[in-house]
């Protein structure tokens, strides 16, 4: 199960440690994000890091990486004891990260966000730009990423924006490379390219840090695991000796037990809430007609590109269909903008938390009040106490893991972020709920909790219609599911006939079978 029992030993006549990490602690204001830490990573091994939200995955690695200083513990690369005061030194010590959210510059191209700081230059000193365009197609064509380098990132959804990470990532020769949820955004062929490129760099030497809540790619990319509980190690074990129960079972600290609720079929048969007929967007969407039932969880599911998406925000009111139809409650709606959707009672849950779904600068009880905040105006303006209180009820109701409401959303780890934007929706009052990747970059537990969430809604009566592109997750809470491929609708599955292999088939080839 693990990519090699003992990772290029013929590089260096015996297995180096690249990384060690003794004892390391880091506080902020009312949180223990890690409680002394011990981490190791060895020269050609792939170390898949494993945790809930907020078990301190992220700051662990931000130390790492220079964009914290640890309150004690040492940190050695190559067996040399280093003080990163900056990024900057951490990357000139061989360290580099993929974070799991974007940085990239929207407004500039590929190849500018590539080479951003460190841009090819000619004799004189002024940037050989053909020389960089190059450059950069060399790193794009080495993962897959087969889009001009002159297109602007502002013009690339999630998932080329990840590949556009990597290829910055890989801009200079890394000894230690951390990639942090690398396949949230990406399909199922980007991620077979990323496995590829992974395995390929540990053959090399490098050693790599893997952060991912998707549990079916640890097993054959790996040589060992550290699951960190609640800022502490609850230990680090050969890949081979762990199975999927044992490792839900570290990372929670109890045994995994479903929360799936059972809904009767008199809720799943009820009227449709959500009707689309015909519906067709020029480039992204073509005459796609579907119901979504009260009661009913729908999961549209397909590759990135798919217009899956794009759909959604249709519906939404973000943009605008050429022709047909949508129906909510019966009744033929024409959202003009988001506003009006949410008065039409329509709720989305975007897929980019950080860039649509909340303001990392505000509060986070600020956050979940955003689309509500008429229920809390009083005779002198915002009643913040009312707003607050909101806040404590669904930081209870979600498990929100934070020291309270108050705290900037942005300081949050990146599946409690997620879990403000569901707080933020779910205050509303709408009936119809569309979730793009509701569990994008969240750890197992968050899973089942959200899981439980959607099936509660679903039996009050809500209709839910999801976007994944996770098969587990479309297999686990699937009454119906709609296979979209190049904008269209290629197959339907009820009950019986929701299978993984049917559902690939219909995504990648377009049939069912």
């Amino acid at each position: 199960m693990s990519a090699s029992s003992d990772p290029l030993a013929e590089h260096a006549g015996q297995v180096r440690e690249i990384l060690s990490v003794a004892g390391l602690r880091k506080t902020f204001p009312g949180v223990i994000a890690l409680g002394g830490v011990d981490f190791d990573v060895r020269r050609g091994e792939v170390h898949a890091l494993l945790g809930a939200n907020g078990a301190g995955k992220s700051t662990l690695i931000k130390v790492i990486a220079g964009l914290y200083r640890p309150d004690v513990g040492e940190i050695y690369i190559d067996g040399e004891l280093v003080d990163f005061a900056t990024t900057t030194d951490a990357m000139q010590s061989g360290v580099s990260v993929i974070y799991q959210d974007s940085a990239l510059v929207p407004q500039l191209s590929i190849a500018e966000n590539i080479f951003l700081g460190s841009e090819k230059r000619g004799a004189l000193g002024l940037v050989d730009w053909a020389a960089t365009h190059a450059a950069a197609r060399q790193l794009c064509d080495r993962i897959g990423a087969l889009f001009p380098t002159t297109t602007l990132v502002s013009e690339l959804g999630p998932g080329q924006r990840q590949l556009v990470e990597i290829a910055k990532a890989l801009r200079s020769e890394a000894k230690l490379l951390i990639l942090d949820e690398p396949t949230a955004s990406l399909s199922h062929s980007e991620s077979e390219r990323l496995f590829q490129l992974v395995r390929e760099l540990a053959a090399a030497g490098v050693g790599i840090v893997y952060v991912s809540h998707r549990l079916d790619e640890i097993a054959p990319l790996v040589d060992r695991v550290t699951v960190l509980r609640d800022g502490l190690s609850a230990g680090t074990f050969p890949a081979n000796a762990l199975d999927r129960a044992r490792i839900v079972s570290l990372i929670t600290g109890q045994e995994r037990h479903s929360v799936r609720i059972a809904r009767s079929p008199s809720t799943k048969a009820a009227g449709a809430l959500l009707e689309v007929r015909g519906l067709s967007r020029a480039g992204e969407y073509e005459d796609v007609s579907f119901v979504v039932r009260s009661g009913e969880v729908v999961v549209l599911t397909g590759l990135v590109g798919a217009g899956r998406t794009e759909l959604l925000e249709t519906i939404f009111g973000v943009r605008t269909a050429d022709r047909g139809e949508i129906k909510i409650d019966g009744k033929p709606v024409s959202f003009r903008n988001a506003r009006e959707a949410i008065a039409g009672g329509v709720a989305l849950i975007p897929e980019d938390r950080r860039g649509q779904g909340i303001s990392i600068t505000m509060s986070i009880f600020e956050n979940i009040a955003l689309p509500i905040l008429s229920r809390f105006v009083g005779s002198f303006g915002l009643r913040k106490r009312l707003q607050i209180a909101h806040a404590e009820t669904m930081i209870r109701l979600i498990n929100i893991r934070t020291p309270g409401p108050r705290v900037a959303a942005g300081a949050l780890s990146g599946g409690n972020q997620q879990k403000v934007v569901l707080a933020k929706w779910l205050s509303t009052d709408s009936r119809v709920l569309l979730f793009d990747e509701p569990t994008q970059g969240v750890d197992v537990g968050a899973k089942d909790e959200i899981y439980g969430l959607i099936d509660q809604l679903a039996a009050e009566g809500r209709a839910i219609l999801v976007v994944s592109s996770d098969l587990e997750e479309v297999l686990a809470i699937a009454d119906r599911v709609l296979a979209m491929r190049a904008g269209i609708i290629v197959g339907e599955f009820i009950g019986q006939a929701i299978s993984a292999s049917r559902i690939l088939d219909a995504i990648t080839h377009g049939s069912e079978r």
